[in-house]
């Protein structure tokens, strides 16, 4: 080309680029990714329906093959990819995607697991009787159509939607820059909420949720918490947890299982299978023996069958953490609205449905009226022309053409051309009396519904009475019950909820050391054994507490200062028999000076229990447990303390126990519990026992019917003596004589009320611990000094004893 002839246009390319990109990115946010929110439909999915329905496949007609219907689609309407077409059309037919389908599929559309649906050339499809509903009217000029892709044919923008198909299918898309994830509700549920934004225009979106109570998923499962949800509806964006539903099963044997029968939406079964299968194999879900996929036609159901020592709900719960059998479901309510994207919440969402129902039926009923109109006007030459009949056959008769038969009849008796053509083209039946009382009949009906649809144009009350109508019929015959159940309960875990619950044995150290250990560590021995190592000490430290208790119970910590701290067991660290631990100054922020001498496990925190303390000094008080639910990490102040006093022991009451008081010198005394007022927690107390010079309170227990009291010295001694022997008292006595003391015995250690069967454990200073039983001591009297339970080296002496149930183990 010579360049006289060329022309070259400057373009700014930043311009350029943006003008392109912006086009682009409209046509994807428009005619492709988003929906609209009449008909909640993208346009792939609306042409799909619409090709169907204009072949006639409705749900009386015989399948047709899905190639047949895809290519139609492409030729007419969609010219992309037939994958694109094909994908869309297998959603719409998978009852595990739409919660209402809109396309009958027969052949392999797809499965749960992931699977793809076979070729479009082996499968067959029509439309539901839902999708027919969405279509009704349409040839009613109800909604505008636009000219297809190459002109040749029209296509409608939007469809008539008789049913609120945006929120009961919901939809998701992502565009450029937005996207949109709307999820699947009830039909029922959406209709009466409609209805009652029909009947209350000024209805609140929290009034509405009183109908609409939350998605509704095709896959079940359930809905942990509402407060997502009602964020959503509020404001249009928000997000839901879902779960699938499980069951603990009980087998012979003691075994469980878990059953999954319900997955969240959108969750690939066979992946989630997987996922649960790697857990098990790297060791991050310890417990499960066996998983198999047991899922069937007749539904789902995942079985995962526990070890025997393991709970199950624990298990569950880290399934729940770790898998997507616990999912979020990101809500965004975003939909195109006049052609632009907007974010909406629930009620303007059913407005705008609303707003498109009422537009629908006025446009139906302008057709009707016209229709009707232009039959009344043709009805009423044909009866011009029956009333002269004679005449117009003869002017029928003597015209040499159709043309002049028309005119003449229009000149002679002031017709419009609409009026002699209908009365040319009468057919000589129609002149029979039969048919002339018809012709007067349908006038007359004619008539009457000219009168009614302009009646319904006039008055807005009855464009709403039509769209209630239309929605209670909707609702009567496709409604069905809610799957996704909705709870209350929160989905957050606790950490306590992924600790698998275990009987453990804390010991703590004279320098501060905690530590725990499953009670299995230590099996039972005889009566004089030496026992094992149960911590590798310094010659500075030694053993002082031990307590045996369960990983998801409270410890509360109270010290020689009288305050108490809080910690859970779990958060313990687990340690080997041989280590001394970790230093209890990691979790509890300890003043000077202050060091843990006490530590008791509370269950749960019963309003009728009470914790009684005892001091050094002989003193008790009672406080209600529920003092001590909430306790910051500084500690609160559990006893106030006088004249150097300290800490020695706390006991869980209810009303109606007896408590027991032991000294160092071999004394006990016996009182009711309700012979110490409650007290605040600020408060000194009352006396508990009269002490003689130099004695000390070493140990405070509850009286037990039918219980001994096991008694162990510093150096070894042991025995159990009746507690039938220790006769009840008033508060404040200086007891009963319960062991014989001697330099060879060494002071009192513990006292503990047992009975047969029980075990206990004994620690001495030197970190060596003795499980024994506790029919391995023998009964004596209260004056007995009692027999060799631990034999103790000559520098080393015992410093606590601690009891518990006996556990089947090995001697």
């Amino acid at each position: 080309m010579q360049a006289s002839q060329t022309k070259v246009l400057p373009i700014d390319i930043e311009k350029e680029v943006k003008r392109s990109f912006l086009d682009y990115s409209m046509s994807v946010i428009v005619s492709r990714a988003l929906p609209d929110v009449r008909d909640g439909l993208k346009p792939v999915h609306r042409r799909i329906l619409y090709a169907f329905y204009e072949q006639g496949m409705t749900p009386e007609k015989p399948h047709r093959k899905s190639a047949n219907l895809v290519g139609l689609v492409l030729g007419q309407y969609h010219p992309h990819g037939d994958a694109a077409v094909y994908d869309a059309m297998v959603r719409m037919a998978q009852d595990f995607s739409m919660r209402y389908c809109l396309v009958d599929g027969h052949g392999n559309f797809g499965s749960v697991d992931g699977d793809s649906p076979a070729a479009m050339r082996y499968t067959e499809a029509r439309l539901t009787a839902l999708a027919v509903e969405m279509l009704r009217d349409i040839e009613k000029d109800t909604v505008d159509f636009r000219p297809n892709y190459d002109d040749t044919r029209q296509e409608p923008v939007v469809l008539p939607a008789r049913l609120p198909n945006l929120l009961i299918n919901g939809s998701t898309g992502i565009a450029v820059g937005m996207a949109t994830s709307i999820p699947p509700h009830n039909l029922t549920e959406v209709v009466e909420g409609l209805i009652h934004l029909l009947e209350n225009p000024e209805a609140t979106v929290d009034e509405l949720m009183r109908y609409i109570k939350g998605p509704d998923f095709p896959t079940a499962g359930l809905i942990m918490g509402t407060r997502g949800m009602r964020q959503a509806y509020r404001t249009g964006r928000g997000s839901v947890t879902v779960r699938g539903r499980c069951e603990i099963e009980e087998k012979k044997g003691g075994r469980t299982s878990i059953v999954v029968t319900e997955i969240p939406y959108m969750v690939n079964k066979a992946k989630l299978v997987e996922r649960i299968a790697e857990l098990v194999k790297e060791k991050k879900i310890d417990g499960i023996t066996d998983l198999r996929d047991e899922s069937d036609r007749r539904g789902i159901r995942i079985v995962m069958d526990i070890r025997r020592d393991i709970s199950p709900s624990v298990i569950l719960n880290k399934l729940y953490r770790n898998t997507q059998l616990q999912d979020n479901f990101g809500i965004t309510l975003l939909a195109l609205v006049d052609g632009e994207p907007q974010v909406l919440n629930l009620k303007e969402m059913l407005n705008q449905y609303l707003n498109h129902r009422r537009e629908v039926i006025r446009r139906r009923t302008e057709f009707d009226l016209k229709v009707a109109r232009d039959r009344l006007h043709i009805v009423e030459g044909l009866k011009i022309a029956l009333d002269n009949l004679d005449e117009v056959v003869d002017i029928i008769r003597n015209s040499p053409d159709v043309k002049t038969a028309r005119n003449n009849l229009m000149s002679r008796f002031d017709l419009t051309e609409m009026q002699a053509e209908a009365i040319v083209e009468m057919r000589l039946r129609q002149l029979t009396g039969l048919e002339r009382n018809k012709l007067e009949e349908e006038y007359r009906e004619l008539v009457g519904r000219i009168s009614d649809l302009e009646d319904i144009l006039r008055r807005p009350e009855r464009v709403q009475a039509i769209i209630k109508e239309d929605l209670i019929d909707i609702k009567t015959r496709f409604g069905d019950k809610r799957r996704t159940e909705i709870r209350e309960e929160d989905a957050s875990f606790e950490a306590e909820d992924l600790i698998e619950e275990e009987s453990i044995v804390v010991t703590l150290s004279n320098r501060g050391y905690i530590k725990r250990q499953p009670l299995s560590t230590y099996r039972s021995q005889r009566r004089g054994g030496k026992g094992v190592t149960g911590t590798a000490i310094r010659s500075e430290d030694f053993a002082t507490d031990i307590f045996v208790t369960t990983t998801l119970s409270t410890l509360l910590f109270f010290t020689n200062h009288g305050r108490v701290y809080s910690l859970k067991a779990y958060q313990v660290p687990e340690a080997s028999r041989q280590s001394r631990g970790t230093p209890v100054i990691n979790f509890l922020r300890l003043n000077p000076g202050e060091k843990v001498n006490t530590v008791i496990s509370v269950n749960r925190f019963d309003a009728g229990q009470h914790l009684v303390m005892a001091t050094r000094t002989g003193m008790v008080k009672k406080v209600p447990i529920d003092e001590f639910r909430q306790i910051r990490r500084s500690g609160i102040i559990a006893i106030n303390l006088r004249n150097q006093d300290e800490l020695v022991g706390v006991q869980k009451i209810y009303k109606g126990d007896r408590l027991v008081l032991v000294t160092g010198r071999g004394y006990s005394i016996v009182f009711d519990e309700g012979d110490v007022r409650v007290m605040g927690r600020g408060a000194a107390g009352v006396r508990g026992i009269s002490l003689e010079q130099g004695d000390k309170v070493i140990d405070i227990d509850k009286y037990k019917e039918g219980a001994d009291m096991l008694l162990v010295t510093e150096r070894g001694y042991g025995k159990r003596t009746s507690l039938q022997e220790l006769r009840l008292q008033k508060r404040g006595g200086k007891g009963l004589k319960t062991i014989q003391i001697s330099e060879k015995t060494g002071e009192l250690v513990g006292g503990k009320a047992v009975f047969p069967k029980e075990e206990f454990v004994a620690l001495t200073g030197a970190g060596f611990v003795i499980r024994l039983k506790v029919d391995d001591v023998p009964r004596q009297k209260r004056y007995s000094r009692g027999v060799v339970v631990m034999r103790c080296e000559d520098n080393d002496h015992i410093v606590s004893i601690a009891r518990f149930k006996s556990e089947d183990e090995e001697e």
